[in-house]
């Protein structure tokens, strides 16, 4: 597989990858899938702010997309950010995610952020858990029920990973 920058280009293919998960899945809490234009404002923003923001392609095909985003907007977690890893339903089970974390992990130590945590959606998500965990994430928490979707509660699984040399020593 190939990981590149994702470009504007590549937006309608990782909308195609992320219907998916919308219809059919439980690692997102969105209920609709969002307009082409809305995952292009979303790729432009997070781009912007200089995070990274992936595609992996087989053979010109782009099985996967993985970014990084502000963990949340305060000041004091700017050196924290929140992934996001999306595989086509097809292509799954073929070490995709976690070869597209693992670059993304680097990518983000490499711009000087300390910490990577996970928000995965639904407890039963053993195939992103497993990702995470062979990535070298811990279990943080777990909020109970804090979703609904598909006419059930929904759990969320938090996981973290220090980058870099983490909370040892101040930023750079």
């Amino acid at each position: 597989m190939q990981i590149r920058d994702c470009l504007p280009d590549d937006i309608a293919a990782v909308r195609t990858i992320y219907s998916h998960h919308v219809t059919r899945g439980l690692g997102t809490f969105e209920t609709e899938t969002p307009t082409l234009a809305e995952m292009q404002s979303r790729h432009a923003q997070i781009t912007r702010a200089g995070f990274p923001y992936l595609v992996g392609s087989e053979e010109a095909r782009i099985v996967g997309y993985a970014y990084a985003n502000q963990f949340r907007p305060r000041a004091a977690y700017r050196h924290a950010v929140e992934d996001s890893i999306y595989v086509a339903p097809d292509a799954t089970g073929h070490g995709y995610g976690r070869a597209l974390l693992a670059v993304l992990i680097e990518r983000c130590a490499g711009l000087g952020l300390r910490q990577m945590i996970a928000v995965i959606g639904d407890s039963s998500n053993f195939g992103s858990i497993a990702v995470h965990r062979a990535c070298g994430f811990v279990d943080a928490g777990l909020l109970k029920g804090v979703g609904r979707k598909f006419d059930r509660w929904v759990d969320v699984v938090l996981m973290q990973r220090c980058l870099g040399p983490g909370d040892s020593s101040p930023p750079g």
